[in-house]
Protein backbone atom coordinates (compact mmCIF):
# COMPACT_ATOMS: atom_id res chain seq x y z
CA UNK A 1 0.00 0.00 0.00
CA UNK A 2 1.36 3.27 -0.60
CA UNK A 3 1.84 5.47 2.49
CA UNK A 4 1.09 8.93 1.81
CA UNK A 5 2.78 11.82 3.61
CA UNK A 6 1.80 15.76 3.72
CA UNK A 7 4.75 18.27 1.84
CA UNK A 8 4.75 21.98 1.33
CA UNK A 9 5.74 22.58 -1.88
CA UNK A 10 5.91 26.01 -3.53
CA UNK A 11 2.90 27.08 -1.15
CA UNK A 12 0.34 23.75 -2.14
CA UNK A 13 0.21 20.90 -0.28
CA UNK A 14 0.40 17.57 -1.52
CA UNK A 15 0.51 13.71 -0.59
CA UNK A 16 3.38 12.51 -1.14
CA UNK A 17 4.49 8.56 -1.38
CA UNK A 18 8.28 8.00 -0.91
CA UNK A 19 10.20 4.75 -0.23
CA UNK A 20 13.49 5.44 -0.20
CA UNK A 21 14.07 9.38 0.59
CA UNK A 22 18.04 8.62 0.62
CA UNK A 23 18.94 7.85 -2.80
CA UNK A 24 19.25 10.54 -5.31
CA UNK A 25 17.43 8.34 -8.31
CA UNK A 26 14.05 8.13 -8.45
CA UNK A 27 11.18 6.27 -9.97
CA UNK A 28 8.36 8.83 -10.37
CA UNK A 29 5.19 8.13 -10.74
CA UNK A 30 2.91 11.30 -11.92
CA UNK A 31 -0.82 10.51 -12.33
CA UNK A 32 -3.36 11.73 -14.45
CA UNK A 33 -7.21 13.05 -14.72
CA UNK A 34 -9.08 11.88 -12.47
CA UNK A 35 -6.05 10.31 -10.44
CA UNK A 36 -5.19 10.12 -7.41
CA UNK A 37 -1.77 8.12 -6.77
CA UNK A 38 -3.99 5.57 -5.54
CA UNK A 39 -3.69 4.64 -9.62
CA UNK A 40 0.11 3.01 -8.73
CA UNK A 41 -0.96 0.90 -5.59
CA UNK A 42 -0.34 -2.20 -7.75
CA UNK A 43 2.87 -0.77 -9.64
CA UNK A 44 4.92 0.98 -7.15
CA UNK A 45 5.62 -1.88 -4.79
CA UNK A 46 7.50 -4.15 -7.65
CA UNK A 47 9.34 -1.42 -8.05
CA UNK A 48 10.33 -0.29 -4.85
CA UNK A 49 12.08 -4.04 -4.45
CA UNK A 50 14.86 -2.17 -6.71
CA UNK A 51 14.27 1.80 -7.10
CA UNK A 52 13.66 4.68 -4.86
CA UNK A 53 9.69 4.98 -5.40
CA UNK A 54 7.87 8.50 -5.49
CA UNK A 55 4.06 8.92 -6.43
CA UNK A 56 2.51 12.19 -5.57
CA UNK A 57 -1.19 13.84 -5.74
CA UNK A 58 -1.05 17.00 -7.57
CA UNK A 59 -2.41 20.11 -6.28
CA UNK A 60 -6.66 20.03 -7.47
CA UNK A 61 -6.43 15.88 -7.10
CA UNK A 62 -6.29 13.05 -4.49
CA UNK A 63 -5.29 14.21 -0.96
CA UNK A 64 -3.49 17.22 -2.29
CA UNK A 65 -4.86 20.62 -1.62
CA UNK A 66 -7.01 22.36 -4.49
CA UNK A 67 -6.52 25.58 -3.95
CA UNK A 68 -8.48 28.25 -6.35
CA UNK A 69 -5.53 30.35 -7.29
CA UNK A 70 -3.20 27.45 -8.61
CA UNK A 71 -1.39 27.56 -12.20
CA UNK A 72 -3.84 24.45 -13.31
CA UNK A 73 -2.04 24.51 -16.83
CA UNK A 74 0.44 22.36 -18.32
CA UNK A 75 2.58 24.48 -17.74
CA UNK A 76 2.08 24.91 -14.16
CA UNK A 77 1.85 21.41 -13.18
CA UNK A 78 4.81 21.21 -14.84
CA UNK A 79 6.24 23.62 -12.54
CA UNK A 80 4.77 22.19 -9.87
CA UNK A 81 6.23 18.81 -10.31
CA UNK A 82 10.10 20.05 -10.27
CA UNK A 83 9.04 22.47 -7.22
CA UNK A 84 8.78 19.27 -5.22
CA UNK A 85 11.42 17.25 -7.11
CA UNK A 86 13.67 19.64 -5.59
CA UNK A 87 11.93 19.47 -2.57
CA UNK A 88 12.61 15.94 -2.84
CA UNK A 89 15.99 16.23 -3.22
CA UNK A 90 15.61 13.84 -6.59
CA UNK A 91 18.61 14.58 -9.19
CA UNK A 92 17.75 11.84 -11.67
CA UNK A 93 13.99 10.85 -12.60
CA UNK A 94 13.06 8.15 -14.18
CA UNK A 95 9.19 9.15 -15.40
CA UNK A 96 6.39 7.18 -15.29
CA UNK A 97 3.54 9.03 -16.78
CA UNK A 98 0.01 8.36 -17.02
CA UNK A 99 -3.22 10.53 -19.11
CA UNK A 100 -2.31 14.17 -18.40
CA UNK A 101 1.17 12.63 -16.27
CA UNK A 102 2.38 12.68 -19.39
CA UNK A 103 2.11 16.00 -20.03
CA UNK A 104 3.30 17.75 -17.17
CA UNK A 105 5.92 15.09 -16.54
CA UNK A 106 7.23 16.10 -19.95
CA UNK A 107 7.12 19.98 -19.51
CA UNK A 108 9.39 18.99 -16.55
CA UNK A 109 11.43 17.07 -18.65
CA UNK A 110 11.85 18.97 -21.73
CA UNK A 111 13.20 22.06 -19.12
CA UNK A 112 15.76 19.48 -17.32
CA UNK A 113 16.73 17.39 -20.01
CA UNK A 114 20.12 16.28 -17.62
CA UNK A 115 17.91 14.65 -15.22
CA UNK A 116 16.07 12.43 -16.73
CA UNK A 117 17.02 9.18 -16.58
CA UNK A 118 13.82 7.08 -18.84
CA UNK A 119 10.30 7.86 -19.48
CA UNK A 120 7.23 5.61 -19.29
CA UNK A 121 4.31 6.32 -21.43
CA UNK A 122 1.09 4.71 -19.81
CA UNK A 123 -1.80 5.81 -22.54
CA UNK A 124 -0.23 8.96 -22.93
CA UNK A 125 2.72 11.06 -24.32
CA UNK A 126 3.25 13.64 -27.43
CA UNK A 127 -0.50 13.61 -29.32
CA UNK A 128 0.14 15.80 -32.31
CA UNK A 129 -3.47 15.70 -33.97
CA UNK A 130 -4.91 14.88 -31.00
CA UNK A 131 -8.85 16.09 -31.12
CA UNK A 132 -10.66 15.51 -28.08
CA UNK A 133 -13.17 13.17 -26.40
CA UNK A 134 -17.08 13.85 -25.66
CA UNK A 135 -16.50 14.36 -22.47
CA UNK A 136 -13.36 16.55 -22.83
CA UNK A 137 -15.59 19.06 -25.03
CA UNK A 138 -18.32 19.37 -22.37
CA UNK A 139 -15.76 20.16 -19.93
CA UNK A 140 -14.39 22.65 -21.99
CA UNK A 141 -17.72 24.57 -22.80
CA UNK A 142 -18.17 27.37 -20.08
CA UNK A 143 -21.85 26.30 -17.92
CA UNK A 144 -22.09 23.18 -19.86
CA UNK A 145 -18.81 21.92 -18.03
CA UNK A 146 -20.07 23.22 -14.86
CA UNK A 147 -23.02 21.43 -14.99
CA UNK A 148 -21.83 18.11 -15.94
CA UNK A 149 -19.32 18.50 -13.08
CA UNK A 150 -21.86 19.31 -10.55
CA UNK A 151 -24.73 16.78 -11.61
CA UNK A 152 -21.30 13.99 -11.70
CA UNK A 153 -22.73 10.91 -9.18
CA UNK A 154 -20.34 7.70 -8.47
CA UNK A 155 -22.57 5.65 -10.19
CA UNK A 156 -23.24 7.89 -12.99
CA UNK A 157 -19.87 8.19 -13.68
CA UNK A 158 -19.17 4.02 -13.52
CA UNK A 159 -22.02 3.49 -15.41
CA UNK A 160 -20.58 5.84 -18.89
CA UNK A 161 -17.21 4.47 -17.97
CA UNK A 162 -18.13 1.12 -18.47
CA UNK A 163 -20.45 1.41 -21.45
CA UNK A 164 -16.79 2.67 -23.34
CA UNK A 165 -13.67 0.62 -21.86
CA UNK A 166 -13.29 -3.28 -22.76
CA UNK A 167 -13.94 -4.63 -18.94
CA UNK A 168 -15.76 -3.28 -16.00
CA UNK A 169 -14.13 -1.00 -14.01
CA UNK A 170 -14.43 -1.92 -9.89
CA UNK A 171 -16.48 0.20 -8.44
CA UNK A 172 -13.71 0.92 -5.87
CA UNK A 173 -11.45 2.51 -8.74
CA UNK A 174 -14.81 5.16 -9.04
CA UNK A 175 -15.14 5.43 -5.09
CA UNK A 176 -11.62 6.40 -4.88
CA UNK A 177 -11.93 9.17 -7.36
CA UNK A 178 -15.29 10.67 -5.85
CA UNK A 179 -13.87 10.30 -2.36
CA UNK A 180 -12.04 13.65 -3.30
CA UNK A 181 -14.10 15.07 -5.69
CA UNK A 182 -15.06 18.06 -3.74
CA UNK A 183 -16.18 21.27 -5.85
CA UNK A 184 -11.78 22.34 -5.89
CA UNK A 185 -11.67 19.05 -7.59
CA UNK A 186 -14.26 19.65 -10.30
CA UNK A 187 -12.48 23.51 -10.68
CA UNK A 188 -9.14 21.94 -11.20
CA UNK A 189 -10.50 19.69 -13.66
CA UNK A 190 -12.49 22.63 -15.37
CA UNK A 191 -9.69 24.83 -15.60
CA UNK A 192 -6.62 22.74 -17.01
CA UNK A 193 -9.58 20.66 -19.92
CA UNK A 194 -10.00 24.58 -20.43
CA UNK A 195 -6.35 25.15 -20.77
CA UNK A 196 -5.63 22.49 -22.46
CA UNK A 197 -7.97 22.79 -25.01
CA UNK A 198 -5.25 23.34 -28.25
CA UNK A 199 -3.22 20.16 -27.49
CA UNK A 200 -2.71 18.85 -30.64
CA UNK A 201 -2.37 21.55 -32.35
CA UNK A 202 1.18 22.48 -33.75
CA UNK A 203 4.37 20.56 -33.68
CA UNK A 204 6.00 19.84 -30.10
CA UNK A 205 9.10 21.78 -29.81
CA UNK A 206 11.19 18.59 -28.23
CA UNK A 207 14.86 19.10 -27.07
CA UNK A 208 17.59 16.76 -28.56
CA UNK A 209 17.78 14.80 -25.42
CA UNK A 210 15.08 12.79 -26.58
CA UNK A 211 16.58 10.80 -29.27
CA UNK A 212 18.96 9.43 -26.96
CA UNK A 213 16.33 8.95 -23.85
CA UNK A 214 15.35 5.03 -22.92
CA UNK A 215 11.38 5.50 -23.37
CA UNK A 216 8.82 2.54 -22.61
CA UNK A 217 5.39 2.78 -24.23
CA UNK A 218 2.93 0.87 -22.66
CA UNK A 219 -0.79 1.05 -24.58
CA UNK A 220 -4.45 -0.31 -23.91
CA UNK A 221 -5.08 -0.90 -27.31
CA UNK A 222 -9.33 -0.05 -26.96
CA UNK A 223 -8.77 2.91 -25.17
CA UNK A 224 -11.63 5.18 -25.84
CA UNK A 225 -10.18 8.28 -24.76
CA UNK A 226 -6.53 8.63 -26.52
CA UNK A 227 -6.50 6.35 -29.35
CA UNK A 228 -4.10 3.15 -29.97
CA UNK A 229 -2.40 5.16 -33.00
CA UNK A 230 -0.70 7.53 -30.75
CA UNK A 231 1.28 4.71 -29.40
CA UNK A 232 3.58 4.35 -32.51
CA UNK A 233 3.51 7.59 -33.35
CA UNK A 234 5.08 8.38 -30.04
CA UNK A 235 8.91 6.74 -31.90
CA UNK A 236 8.59 10.12 -33.76
CA UNK A 237 9.55 11.95 -30.60
CA UNK A 238 11.69 9.27 -28.61
CA UNK A 239 13.35 7.06 -31.72
CA UNK A 240 14.71 4.29 -29.01
CA UNK A 241 11.06 3.97 -27.28
CA UNK A 242 10.16 0.27 -27.32
CA UNK A 243 6.15 0.28 -27.69
CA UNK A 244 3.98 -2.04 -26.26
CA UNK A 245 0.42 -2.79 -27.47
CA UNK A 246 -2.02 -4.42 -25.03
CA UNK A 247 -5.17 -5.48 -26.57
CA UNK A 248 -8.51 -5.79 -24.82
CA UNK A 249 -6.87 -3.24 -22.37
CA UNK A 250 -8.61 0.59 -21.92
CA UNK A 251 -6.97 3.65 -20.59
CA UNK A 252 -6.20 2.54 -17.63
CA UNK A 253 -4.61 -0.87 -18.31
CA UNK A 254 -2.96 -1.23 -15.37
CA UNK A 255 -6.63 -1.47 -14.39
CA UNK A 256 -7.57 -3.73 -16.79
CA UNK A 257 -4.74 -5.90 -16.30
CA UNK A 258 -2.34 -5.04 -13.51
CA UNK A 259 0.01 -7.95 -14.13
CA UNK A 260 0.34 -7.49 -18.03
CA UNK A 261 1.07 -4.24 -17.27
CA UNK A 262 3.42 -4.93 -14.18
CA UNK A 263 5.79 -7.05 -16.45
CA UNK A 264 6.61 -4.34 -19.00
CA UNK A 265 7.38 -1.99 -16.46
CA UNK A 266 9.17 -3.86 -14.28
CA UNK A 267 11.07 -5.23 -16.79
CA UNK A 268 12.38 -1.57 -18.50
CA UNK A 269 12.81 -0.08 -15.58
CA UNK A 270 15.21 -2.70 -14.47
CA UNK A 271 17.72 -2.04 -17.76
CA UNK A 272 17.58 1.65 -16.86
CA UNK A 273 17.53 2.87 -12.87
CA UNK A 274 20.90 2.55 -11.87
CA UNK A 275 22.74 3.26 -15.56
CA UNK A 276 25.84 5.65 -15.83
CA UNK A 277 24.99 8.58 -15.11
CA UNK A 278 22.70 7.97 -12.24
CA UNK A 279 23.28 9.06 -8.74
Amino acid sequence: MLQPVDHLVAGVRCAVHDSDPSQREAVVFVHGNPGPMDDWEELAPAVAAFARVIAMDMPGYGRAEHPKQFDYTIEGYGRYLGALLDHLRVERAHLVMHDFGGPWGLQWANGHPDRVGSITLINSGILEGYKWHRFARIWQTPILGELAQLTTTAWGMHRALNSMNPKPLPRSFIDRVMKYADWGHKRAVLKLYRASKYVGKGTPQLGEFTRSLPACVIWGAADPFIQVEFAEKQKRYFPLAEVHVLPGLGHWPFIDDVNAVRELLVGFLKRVVGRSGSA
